[in-house]
């Protein structure tokens, strides 16, 4: 997929979930582990938001499920404060679902 695409889908994202426009910052990799075994590792975006009423960053991800494109965007609010710990807490919701 196209780099400007890929933000931009991510970009739409982050407005239907949160509201909120979006400017994507930067890009860093990030490799969880997960009782020994990596559990993701990939490159988690980054976006200063505006108009949010509590957070002012996002990290976001994308990644193809069933044939269609899905997004995460996790708001950069206790205890999230890094790209890191959004993928932590993005994997800790999804076991608990």
């Amino acid at each position: 997929m196209q780099r400007s695409k890929y933000l931009s889908q991510l970009k739409e994202a982050i407005r239907a979930v949160h509201g909120c426009e979006s400017l994507h910052v930067s890009t860093s990799r990030v490799v969880s582990q997960f009782e020994g075994e990596t559990a993701w590792d990939g490159e988690v975006e980054t976006f200063d938001l505006n108009g949010h009423p509590k957070a002012k960053r996002c990290h976001a991800w994308g990644y193809v499920e069933k044939g269609s494109f899905k997004a995460t965007a996790v708001l950069e609010l206790p205890p999230v404060d890094s790209p890191s710990t959004a993928v932590d807490v993005a994997i800790a919701a999804k076991t608990k679902q």
